[in-house]
């Protein structure tokens, strides 16, 4: 057993006003997670161009492996525009490499060596990649592995078809506030019976909403981020940690919710509480949102 922590998905470049930046929330996570001294590992497709080349030349200095399938499309790219508070909006490009990961005995070795996965919507959006991720992980150890399913919500790039069975074979869901009454009320849980008989009763609240979600898929725990005001980890046997959002000068958003996955995740693995972990995950997400770009070098001194 490698022991791999895989961020399996698209891989990208963020076409950001500044220049291309290298991206894609898996590829993010798996390089927060290399930062820890773990086997951070991308695995994705490129297309057999100069983009492609590009990833690969952008990935070597970082440190972070990475599995990555040549197939005949075009390298990812997202057009990113911000916000006057450095806000992302994104605009996607369809029937790229990463929309066409092929499912091969290597993906399946990592999958058979994997220790954690994190993965998302989407890259589901094509049914290739599709079938690749879920073959991924129900080729990972059934017992004793972190799937993370950082759903990343893009356009309208998702369905409930999507959301419902990536929930049934992952044990954390990380969404964030804007997302959370989405997928509520795609899956249909925006209200529950009423114990007294009468009419249901509305989850007006998101930890209402949270544990519904976590009840009814079996989930270990779900998180919730909520922008400047905190983040949450909510946990099957009902507890609740809290974390406020540091005050930090922004100069873009773009890779912080994965920076916070991966440092959570990381911590975790290495045998923190989730408390501890909590707050790991928002010192570094804080930390990215003052820089430029999904993966900067973060300080040593933050990652003891």
């Amino acid at each position: 057993m490698k022991d791999y922590i895989v961020g399996l998905g698209e891989i990208l470049f963020d076409c950001l006003p500044d220049g291309k930046k290298l991206g894609g929330a898996p590829a993010n996570f798996a390089y927060h997670v290399s930062n820890f001294g773990l086997e951070g590992i991308a695995v994705s497709a490129i297309g057999k161009d100069e983009d492609g080349l590009r990833i690969k030349k952008e990935l070597e200095p970082r440190g972070l492996k990475y599995h990555l399938e040549e197939v005949d499309y075009p390298t990812g790219t997202v057009q990113v525009s911000l916000s006057g508070n450095g806000i992302p909006q994104y605009e996607i490009c369809l029937g790229v490499a990463y929309d066409n990961i092929p499912w091969t005995p290597a993906i399946e070795e990592i999958a058979k060596n994997a220790r954690g996965v994190c993965f998302g919507s989407l890259a589901q959006r094509n049914v290739v990649s599709r079938n690749t991720i879920h073959k991924f992980l129900d080729t990972m150890a059934p017992v004793g592995t972190l799937k993370v399913f950082d759903i990343n919500l893009r356009q309208n790039w998702y369905s409930r078809e999507v959301i419902e069975e990536s929930l049934r074979k992952c044990n954390i869901l990380k969404l964030n506030d804007e997302e959370i009454s989405t997928v509520t009320e795609l899956l249909g849980l925006g209200s529950i019976p009423s114990h007294a008989g009468g009419a249901p009763l509305q989850l007006v609240d998101f930890e209402d909403q949270c544990r519904c979600i976590i009840e009814n898929y079996g989930l270990q725990m779900l998180i919730l981020t909520c922008g400047t005001d905190g983040s949450y980890v909510f946990c099957e046997d009902g507890t609740t940690s809290y974390q406020p959002t540091p005050v930090v000068e922004v100069a873009d958003t773009v890779g912080a919710g994965d920076s916070f996955t991966g440092a959570f995740v990381a911590s975790l693995l290495k045998g923190n509480g989730i408390e501890v972990s909590h707050r790991k995950a928002v010192m570094i997400s804080a930390f990215v949102c003052t820089q430029n770009g999904a993966m900067p070098t973060i300080p040593s001194e933050m990652l003891e």
